[in-house]
């Protein structure tokens, strides 16, 4: 059975006040008084030690002095004890100047006494308390001593003090820590509640050996990918287990917690040195908001959510077209932020009368459009699919928030939009295309508006200029995230879940990647930043080839590739390429605020474009199912695709894996 902090209750507390109540007023008198002048001053130490007796327990128990656990007193209970024994000192002082005052006490009391009172009994309530945690707290250290794993934490900030106190007092986790690796110079040598920081982070191996280290936890939060890879490398090969806390991003307006604790998983091996610019700004353009989330369901989705709940709007519409997603996200939001107001919306965004009622009702100001048909091989074999949801549906929800007073826009694009050479991409690409021209057709009406203002001296269009003054509609685009829906890191680890192989397409195939909590992120910083008709592109950092992904999924299931685990190529799939380009080739980049956004600021490949005909004539070929013209024209559309040539290409089975 696993060692329990001994629970003092709260009634033997009461009894120890009671004495300790009487003992302050004592000491009051005999640190004021000459001992020969004690007995003369008995009745009035009588008297104050039941007016004391009389006030102060009622007062101890008014501030809530019987109803803690002492065991876990901090700081905040040191600022109760001292208002109320503070509270309790100046009743008793002034029901005892009452009682001088009436002759009911000896003239010559000294008054000072009651100062000493509040000082003694300061001392000795706060210090009761505080016996009790160091009693309890060596208690538990006596217990665990010889019994507990010897953990090693790594980094000796804010995080590691937090999960040092958290081991130290929770038994049941069964790890005692040994010491700190922190690289900051300051801190060697130094101990934080009573564990020593032994040396730099370089030093983990032979830490490992003289420290008899079970385990090591990366409490770093910040941490970038590379050095949790060389401390993870080095723990394999030591042979313990390795934790981490989860990346900064994920814990953005949560809190830090020995609890969150987790093995170390693809993502921590692959996230990046987290630069956090201009955060207010996002909360000012989120708070007090009512926010629609198309999408709400899937990976995206449901983190937007997450994080846009932390920024307390006034409602959070959470549309999708899966009940079953919606309500697993609606339960979560209702958990996490319960005074939020939460609408969920079951409804599929190609209906757009649908959605004219939806943004009717709710008025949103601030829409992410997320939802889209997103599985590249499934889209290869479900072309209207792809163009009815990803294409049709962006120029509804478009199309409703132009009609309904919408402020802010964005819309979630990908890197396959960029010279698509499949129907995912294609149609992500006229998604863009929507969106973009939607902005240009608010500058327009804007303009028109300010033309008949001048022209009528004020009398015109007022309703509509006051709109388009706040309209803004842009693009943010980035490449993979990890551990989305059916994508690469899930299919990966069923894999070898199952004994393998674990297959991938080529050998050379290269993605970029980013977690999802930091693609959510910036995707909000770029959405505080817009003012309309941008493209966003996010900073992924180098792509990471597929097959280095795969290794390192094996490897941190504590097996070996190719030895363990097979690895298999199975070929390039119809729609996929070896590399994916977050921009054409010659397209200028404008740097923004946040070092990891950058901004497109126009896209000349639709500017002779006649989009609202063009999407029609995709409209009536996908009720006719003509995927060869839609194909053909999606060609004729996007300058630089290529999707007729790659439908000639491998027809591999597209169950292999989805990026």
């Amino acid at each position: 059975m696993p060692s329990r902090p001994p629970h003092i209750r709260n009634r033997f507390v009461l009894i120890g006040d009671i004495a300790l109540i009487v003992v302050s007023v004592l000491g009051s008198f005999a640190l004021r008084l000459n001992v020969e002048e004690l007995p003369f001053y008995f009745p009035a130490v009588v008297l104050m030690s039941a007016v004391a007796l009389v006030i102060k327990i009622p007062v101890y128990y008014f501030f809530g002095l019987y109803r803690r656990l002492w065991i876990y007193a901090s700081t905040g209970e040191l600022r109760l004890i001292t208002v109320a024994v503070t509270s309790a000192s100046v009743l008793v002082s002034g029901v005892m100047l009452l009682l001088i005052s009436a002759g009911r006490v000896l003239p010559g009391m000294p008054r000072s006494a009651l100062g000493i009172d509040w000082l003694l009994s300061l001392v000795l309530i706060g210090g009761s308390r505080f016996a009790l945690r160091i009693l309890a707290e060596q208690s538990m250290t006596a217990r665990a001593n010889g019994k507990g794993k010897r953990a090693l934490i790594i980094g000796a900030g804010d995080a590691g003090a937090l999960v040092v106190r958290e081991l130290q007092k929770t038994a049941q986790l069964n790890l005692t820590p040994v010491g700190f690796l922190d690289d900051d110079p300051a801190k060697q040598n130094h101990s934080i509640h009573g564990v020593t920081v032994i040396g730099a982070v370089s030093d983990l191996s032979s830490a490992i050996d003289l420290h008899r280290v079970d385990e090591v936890i990366i409490a770093i939060p910040s941490a970038p990918g590379q050095l949790v890879r060389a401390i993870n490398d080095v723990c394999r090969v030591k042979g313990i287990p390795s934790r981490t806390m989860p990346g900064i991003y994920e814990l953005i307006g949560g809190k830090v917690s020995v609890n969150r604790l987790r093995e170390v998983d693809i993502t921590d091996l692959l996230r990046r040195e987290p630069v956090r610019v201009n955060d207010e700004a996002v909360g000012a353009a989120l708070e007090g908001k009512r926010v629609l989330v198309t999408g709400a369901g899937g990976s995206i989705g449901r983190e937007l959510c997450r994080q846009i709940a932390r920024r307390d709007p006034s409602e959070l519409v959470l549309l999708g077209h899966g009940e079953n997603s919606i309500f697993e996200i609606l339960l979560e939001l209702n958990q996490d932020y319960p005074n939020l107001t939460l609408s969920p919306v079951i409804a599929d965004i190609r209906n757009a009368e649908r959605l004219a009622q939806i943004f009717e009702q709710h008025q949103p100001q601030v829409v992410f459009h997320t939802a889209a048909h997103k599985h590249v091989p499934l889209m290869e074999v479900n072309i209207v699919e792809a163009v009815t949801n990803n294409v049709i549906g962006t120029r509804n929800v478009a199309q409703a928030a132009l009609s309904h007073n919408v402020e802010r826009f964005v819309l979630i694009s990908t890197d396959k939009a960029v010279r698509p050479s499949s129907i995912y991409g294609a149609t992500k690409r006229l998604a863009e295309l929507i969106v973009l021209d939607a902005s240009r057709q608010v500058d327009r009406d804007t303009s028109k508006h300010v033309n008949t203002e001048t022209s009528t001296h004020g009398n015109t269009n007022t309703q509509y200029a006051v709109r388009n003054n706040q309209h803004a509609f842009s693009v943010v685009r980035f490449g993979n995230v990890l551990g989305s829906r059916g994508s690469i890191i899930p299919i990966f680890k069923n894999q070898i879940a199952n004994g393998g192989p674990v297959t991938i397409t080529h050998p050379d195939m290269y993605r970029f990647f980013m977690t999802i909590p930091e693609a959510v992120y910036l995707v909000l910083q770029a959405a505080s930043m817009e003012n309309g008709g941008e493209t966003f592109v996010l900073n992924m950092g180098e792509p990471v080839r597929i097959l280095d992904l795969a290794e390192d999924l094996i490897r941190l299931s504590g097996l070996e590739p190719q030895r363990d685990i097979e690895i298999s190529y199975t070929g390039i799939r119809a729609g996929e390429k070896l590399t994916e380009e977050l921009w054409d080739e010659g397209t200028p980049l404008a740097k923004t605020l946040h070092p990891d956004i950058f901004r497109l600021d126009a896209d000349a490949s639709s500017s002779d474009l006649n989009l609202p005909q063009a999407i029609e004539r995709l409209a009536s070929l996908s009720h006719t199912n003509d995927t060869d013209a839609i194909i053909a024209l999606l060609d004729e559309l996007i300058p630089n695709s290529s999707i007729s040539e790659s439908k000639v290409k491998s027809q591999t089975s597209f169950l292999t894996f989805d990026l």
